[in-house]
């Protein structure tokens, strides 16, 4: 098992998965310790970070709608993941989303993120909720993340 030490310079991508995946992440999205969170496993794929995920009953918002604070969730979190699997701790300092259709749950998706642009501490981040069947874009979101001084 991987320790975290805070220095992350030294730690590759799959360490960084690793990292995700172990018992000491309780986050809502991606944290294999919450038992109530969404278990989504990220990964790097060249300059973008990507994930796969399927909402279930439990993550209606109404009428059999995937709710609109589980869709930002994902989005925030594929944007801070292509830093974080960078190596770079960073935080959510402003965001924008804007949902182009309701997804209904069951619907498999695709998570897309990248960067912009980075700006000493500050990446300007876009991420993508895609539907997996035809490719549509559900919602889309652009946001800065923060990267504290180490």
């Amino acid at each position: 098992m991987l320790i975290m030490t805070g220095d992350t310079e030294h730690q590759t991508s799959t360490d960084r998965e690793d990292l995700l995946r172990s018992e000491g992440n309780n986050c809502f999205v991606c944290g294999s310790k919450n038992p109530i969170g969404l278990g989504v496993v990220f990964r790097l794929d060249g300059d973008v970070c990507r994930a796969e995920f399927t909402p279930g009953q439990e993550h209606t918002g109404y009428d059999q709608v995937t709710h609109g604070g589980i869709v930002f969730s994902l989005l925030d979190d594929v944007m801070a993941n292509w830093l974080w699997l960078q190596g770079q701790q960073c935080f959510t300092a402003r965001a924008d989303i804007r949902y182009r259709a309701q997804l209904p749950v069951g619907t498999p998706i695709r998570l897309e993120g990248r960067c912009i642009k980075r700006k000493g501490r500050l990446a300007q981040m876009e991420g993508k909720v895609i539907r997996a069947e035809d490719d549509f874009v559900v919602a889309e979101a652009t946001g800065s993340f923060m990267i504290p001084p180490v």
